[in-house]
């Protein structure tokens, strides 16, 4: 029987010792030196000190990264991390340093490092492509996820178009996105700008990668940011969101005050629902558009790509005053168009609540003509209503509050009494015979 025992035991200990050998997970560093990895760009100093990888920053160089000898693609990358405060990291993942582009520099994914005030650890960055795609603001309760002076674990998961990253078990960010299926994973040392700076240290360890038998987790937790036109992940549907536009038709729009598409001024191409531009070489009757739905308090996202000098915008609680007469997200080119310069203080410029309130946004956060922006409007049940662009949030009031009502009065709505306090109302983009395409127009009822 002692026998029987013992065998057992030893058959316990061999399955547990294959079950870790064989759950996928390959250490990325040796605990020794840099095998595996070369460095790229800046010359900031990377070596290894007790068991873990020590970047230091160095002045008058660039972004530093130390990266993976090997491409990877779908997989799930975890590691620790400590950082000084104060001290600007990231972790690249499929990215890419080819010396025909751009002399090399390292352009791609980026998890956060940020220890800073602005507390946007964990979310997601473009390096030297984009810029921001997942701002920490669209996930603020992820925030305090990240540890002072402490040990942080990362995690990174990259399956197919998602794209997720957890800090401390925490959920961050949540990305779709197919700009990039594989590439380098690198570590950053970030450039600095000061004498004070130097010197400034970050540490990592226990860096390991899992690249078989994954499945992305769709788990509806946090805000999700899908950059894939048109479409609506699983975890979005389970959130609520529901497309205005499909894509291919105009199904579930109608001309302002009637009950059919206008037969000319707008237009399916490309995937995209397009303001045809009126000009005297092609005349076009266009006319405002509308939901066949209505709505009271919802949340909204759009994206939005105009013309050089275009103008239009996205309207809601139209009807007091006319049809078409309503709260604005002013869409716009702002160097190139003259109402910019108009109403008050900004108060016409791009994302703005139209001659009302001016967006506070930031110009590394707006895109210009040619180039897709993200907009977003969140009208909250107790009548707060806020405006994103990009990720960030531009312009916040109280729909009906004195401060509202102070603000029509000064404004080209003055006359109309009870303007933007309708219960509910259909979505309604702008026709302002300009060129202007929407996609991935998305929904939510709160």
């Amino acid at each position: 029987m002692k026998k029987l025992q013992i065998f057992a035991a030893l058959v316990l200990l061999v399955s547990a010792a294959y079950a870790k050998k064989s759950d996928g997970w390959q250490s990325l560093f040796n605990g020794k030196d840099l095998s595996g990895w070369h460095q790229l760009n800046g010359k900031a100093d990377y070596r290894v000190d007790n068991g873990e990888i020590v970047g230091t920053t160095v002045l008058n160089t660039p972004n530093s990264f130390l990266a993976t000898d090997k491409d990877y693609g779908d997989f799930i990358l975890e590691l620790d991390l400590k950082v000084a405060n104060g001290m600007n990291s990231g972790i690249q993942f499929r990215s890419i340093s080819k010396p025909e582009i751009n002399n090399g520099r390292v352009h791609g994914y980026q998890c956060e490092v940020d220890p800073s005030a602005r507390a946007w650890s964990g979310g997601i960055y473009d390096e030297s492509r984009r810029g921001w795609l997942y701002p920490g603001e669209l996930n603020p309760t992820a925030k305090s996820a990240f540890k002072l002076g402490a040990w942080n674990h990362y995690r990174i998961e990259c399956v197919g178009n998602s794209i997720r990253t957890w800090i401390n078990e925490v959920p961050v960010a949540y990305l779709l996105d197919d700009m990039t299926a594989s590439g380098l994973i690198a570590l950053q040392v970030h450039s600095i700008g000061s004498e004070d700076e130097v010197g400034r240290q970050i540490r990592w360890k226990n860096i390991r990668i899992k690249t078989t038998d994954l499945k992305a987790t769709e788990t509806p937790d946090v805000f999700v940011v899908n950059l894939l036109p048109n479409t609506l992940s699983q975890a979005e549907k389970e959130q609520g969101w529901k497309l205005l536009f499909d894509g291919k038709t105009t199904n579930g729009w109608k001309a302002a005050g009637q009950e059919t598409f206008p037969s000319e001024g707008w237009t399916v191409v490309d995937g995209t629902l397009m303001a045809m531009p009126n000009r005297p070489e092609t005349p076009v009757k266009g006319t405002d558009i509308v939901t066949d739905e209505k709505y009271s308090a919802f949340e909204l996202q759009f994206e939005f790509n105009f013309a050089e000098g275009a103008n239009s915008g996205v309207k809601y609680f139209t009807g007091n005053g006319g049809i078409n007469v309503g709260l604005e997200y002013q869409v716009l080119d702002d160097k190139n168009h003259p109402d910019a310069k108009l109403g008050a203080v900004g108060n016409r410029t791009m994302s703005s609540l139209y001659d009302l309130i001016p967006s506070d946004k930031q110009p590394r956060f707006t895109k210009s003509f040619g180039e897709w922006n993200i907009g977003r409007i969140v009208v909250y049940p107790d009548n707060r209503v806020e405006h994103w662009l990009n990720g960030i949030k531009v312009v916040e009031y109280v729909r009906g509050s004195n401060i509202y009502k102070a603000l029509v009065a000064r404004s080209k709505f003055a006359a109309f009494e009870g303007f933007g306090m309708v219960k509910e109302a259909p979505i309604m983009l702008q026709y302002h015979q300009d060129q202007v395409k929407f996609r991935s127009i998305k929904i939510r009822k709160l």
